[in-house]
């Protein structure tokens, strides 16, 4: 038999990658779109049928209002489900928008300095800065020496030791201070509770 460049061959399961029906990766062949000729059948229960003709397998799921799905198309011969396809689907993508919500993404933001940065400035970024930190995200301390300041770095150290000693109580020091170019950087992380 000769396939199309398109076309693959996984333990008698002919997989079309142009198929209109397979919509997703994460899809599951079922009723017409099996391609075999003979599958292993197992019940919505679990009871295994035995070794089947696709014709007879898909004439056993229709007489019970279910689909058959194709569980594993890799395996020889292929295993298949008497299921209802439209209700499985419904219960796994409500599995994932469960564990979505359930994972916390933790986000990198960034606070720029000045190496000379007065006090009222300072204290307007602090608080923006423990927001961020007591809302679980990463804070990226960075300043940019301009001119003539790339010869003073103790003062940009200075500020940003003076930074993270003022939100030691919930923030550990991931990366310490260091230089990259003209700008230097420093990360903090919450405190785990």
């Amino acid at each position: 038999m000769l396939y199309a460049p398109f076309l693959y061959d996984y333990g008698g399961v002919i997989i079309n990658q142009n198929n209109p029906r397979k919509k997703n990766n994460n899809d599951l062949f079922y009723n017409e779109s099996i391609r075999a000729k003979e599958v292993l059948v197992i019940t919505e229960a679990g009871e295994q049928l035995g070794l089947m003709n696709i014709d007879d397998a898909l004439e056993r799921a229709y007489d019970d209002d279910l689909d058959l799905v194709c569980v594993a198309p890799q395996a020889k011969p292929p295993v298949c489900k008497i299921m209802d396809y439209k209700k499985y689907k419904f219960e796994q993508q409500k599995k994932q928008r469960l564990a979505k919500k359930k994972q916390s993404q933790v986000q990198l933001k960034e606070i720029r300095l000045s190496p000379t940065i007065d006090i009222g400035d300072f204290n307007t970024k602090l608080n923006r800065g423990k927001k961020f930190l007591e809302a679980g995200d990463k804070l990226k301390l960075s300043i940019r020496f301009r001119g003539r300041m790339i010869t003073h770095k103790e003062l940009g150290r200075e500020v940003m030791e003076r930074y993270a000693k003022a939100c030691e109580d919930i923030a550990n020091i991931t990366q310490r201070a260091k230089m990259d170019g003209r700008s230097m950087f420093m990360v903090l992380e919450p405190i785990k509770k």
